[in-house]
This record gives structure tokens, C-alpha cells and sequence, in this order.
């Protein structure tokens, strides 16, 4: 029988710059594998290979995708063997809390050839550099984003009936956990829902809540109350003792955009463009904070300012799109430099060794 597999970001290119989540993932781990070297040296493969091995053989796993590629892995939990293995590098460089008695480190620059990437030193310094001043202007361009949504949720904001809003808050508190209490400490996990990518926003939102016996899907405007209403039932959810994963907005990760309380089967979720999903299942159900928070009639009474700041907003977000993607050509040119250089035998070695000892924990746990 093979695992399941869940997927998530846990670092964001975001209005604020890279936002890094990764020690609430790698929290609770009796081992982790922090993996070190340049661009090309097999990191992801690395992980995918074992990912792979893990689920073919029944485990459960998790996998962290990286924000500057989606197709690309940052990171492997095994929750059930409490086992991780985690690009260490920059820009999510993971600080050791024990080392040597959880966190190893591997060292991929093992397997490189030292002397030719000298000879490329010159142009690896001014391609790092470039990478440096795409990813400033994309982070920049993000800053000005966000701005212009503030201007957009002002529009909501102005005419919100807080009071509704607290009673639906109130209301779904009812709904979703009841008089329930549980005598723990809840452990609870922060995450992205999405990632500003080079080729958009990606997120896994079906793969995050499929199997889950109740989703509910927040539907309204910028402004109308979603983040603040998921702060509050999060916070009911730890005050109740209850594990939560809480997911954090991949643009601006003050706002949250999702929360999942796998005790009780159940998501919430902000289900707005762009991650907008519809109820496709049974125990789908639209939560529409515009109708019930909202002054009727806001959408048309603003109309023109609206079509206006969502051009405006909609421009910068392509432009700053195109900055990550300027930034991930030039990665791969790096990329391609420490490939060349790179005696990938050496890196099969090394991951045949992680592997066997992550077997032989798997042994020891059955």
C-alpha cells in the first residue's frame, strides 16, 4: 500500500521580502538532514528520490515545494518516523537547534569539483548578483502591491458591519467546534496556502484538503473581514487544545487565507481569486462574507474607483511575476555551471546513506 503525500510552501516571496515558516514545519523532529550546496547539486532530487522510496513503502509524508519553482522540492517530512531532510541553504537557512543529535548536516559540495568552479568564479559572482537585483525588484514591486490593496480593502472596509461580522465569526465557532475541549496542548503548525511563483500564484489547496469531510469556502472582497474572522477561529481552535494548521497568505503573510483542524475533518479557506475554488463535493459550503458583512449595493456605488485600483494592482503583480521569472532564468543559467561541475556519483553515494539510515529507523520503529 503507498503513503499519502501532502504538499506545501513553507517560504514565501512575499510584500515583505522572503518569509521563512520552516522551523514550524520542522518542529518535533527526532532527526533532521539539513542539506548544503550551490545551485545543481541534486537537493531536490535528492529528496524527491527518497519521498518517493517512503510512500512506495506505506509512509505518509509531507514535502515543502520551494516558492521560486514549484516543481522544485525544499524540504521531506516524514511525520510518523518524526524524520526531515531540508535545503539548508539561502535564503531558508535553518539555524540548529541540537546539533549532532538531531540535525545533520550533508554537504552535496562533496561532490563538486572545486577547481572548475573557480575558473567560473567571476561569472558566478555577477550572476549572483543579478539574482539579487531581480529578486529587490520583484520584492519591491510586491511592497507596492500590497499598498495598492490596501487602497482596494478601504473601499469594503468603509462600509463593513463589524457587528455582523463578529456574529458570523461567532456562529461558525458554534458550528465547527461546539462545546468540544480536549485536555492537551494542541500543536499547532504555520504554513503558506500559496507562493507568488515565476509563473503565478500556485497553491494546494485540493491536495492540502481532500479527504476532509467538511470544507467551507470564504467568499467576499478585499477587506470584508476573512482574515481577521480565520484569526479568531484559529485562536479557538488552540484555546481548545486542538492540532491546527494554520496557513499563512503567500503575498502578504500578515493576512491568513486558511485553516485546517484535521481532529474534527474539517477547512476553512479564503476562496478568492487567486485561489478561487467552488463546492464540488458533498460537505462543500460557501461562507459569503459580502452578503452578510458588506452594505448592499457597495460593489456598484464604487464601481469605476474599483475597476481602476484592480488594473492598477493586476499591472503591478504581473510586472513583479516577471522579476521572479527574470530570476529564475538566471538561477538556472547558475544552475547549469554547478552541474557541469558536479560528480553526481558521489551525490548517489550520499543519498543511498541517508536512505539506509532512514530505513533502518523505519526497521526500529515497526
Amino acid at each position: 500500500m503507498t503513503g499519502n503525500v501532502r504538499n506545501f510552501f513553507a517560504g514565501g516571496n512575499t510584500a515583505h521580502g522572503f518569509s521563512n515558516l520552516f522551523d514550524s514545519s520542522l518542529q518535533g523532529l527526532d532527526r533532521l538532514y539539513i542539506l548544503k550546496g550551490g545551485p545543481g547539486t541534486g537537493k531536490s532530487s535528492l529528496i524527491r528520490f527518497i519521498g518517493d522510496h517512503l510512500v512506495n513503502n506505506g509512509h505518509d509524508i509531507l514535502l515543502i515545494h520551494c516558492a521560486s519553482d514549484s516543481d522544485s522540492l525544499d524540504g521531506l517530512i516524514v511525520p510518523s518516523l518524526k524524520i526531515g531532510i531540508v535545503d539548508g541553504t539561502a535564503p531558508h537557512v535553518i539555524e540548529p537547534k541540537l546539533p549532532g543529535a538531531v540535525e545533520q548536516y550533508v554537504n552535496l559540495g562533496e561532490a563538486w569539483d572545486a577547481s572548475e568552479l573557480n575558473e567560473q568564479r567571476d561569472t558566478i559572482a555577477a550572476l549572483n548578483e543579478q539574482i539579487k537585483q531581480a529578486y529587490e525588484r520583484a520584492y519591491a514591486g510586491f511592497a507596492e502591491a500590497l499598498r495598492i490593496h490596501d487602497e482596494w480593502e478601504a473601499v469594503y472596509f468603509d462600509t463593513m458591519d463589524f457587528a455582523a461580522a463578529d456574529e458570523l465569526t461567532e456562529e461558525y465557532k458554534d458550528i465547527l467546534y461546539g462545546d468540544l475541549q480536549l485536555e492537551k496542548q494542541g500543536r499547532v503548525d504555520h504554513r503558506f496556502l500559496g507562493a507568488a511563483t515565476p509563473t503565478g500564484a500556485v497553491d494546494f489547496v485540493p491536495n492540502l484538503t481532500e479527504g476532509l469531510a467538511r470544507r467551507f469556502f470564504l467568499k467576499g472582497r478585499p477587506g470584508s473581514g476573512k482574515s481577521t474572522m480565520l484569526k479568531k477561529l484559529a485562536a479557538a481552535a488552540i484555546e481548545r487544545g486542538f492540532d491546527i494548521e494554520i496557513y499563512h497568505c503567500g503575498f502578504d503573510p500578515n493576512s491568513l487565507d486558511m485553516i485546517i483542524v484535521r481532529e474534527l475533518g474539517f477547512a476553512i479557506f479564503d476562496s478568492t481569486a487567486p485561489h478561487e475554488y467552488f463546492p464540488d463535493r458533498a460537505g462543500d459550503d460557501i461562507v459569503d462574507m459580502y452578503l452578510r458583512c458588506i452594505k448592499p449595493g457597495t460593489d456598484e456605488a464604487n464601481a469605476e474607483v474599483l475597476s481602476e485600483i484592480k488594473q492598477r494592482y493586476t499591472t503591478q503583480m504581473k510586472q513583479s511575476t516577471q522579476h521572479l521569472a527574470e530570476a529564475k532564468s538566471l538561477h538556472d543559467e547558475l544552475e547549469q555551471i554547478y552541474v557541469q561541475a558536479m560528480d553526481f556519483r558521489v551525490v548517489d553515494r550520499i543519498r543511498e546513506r541517508i536512505l539506509q539510515e532512514i530505513t533502518s529507523l523505519t526497521v526500529l520503529s515497526d
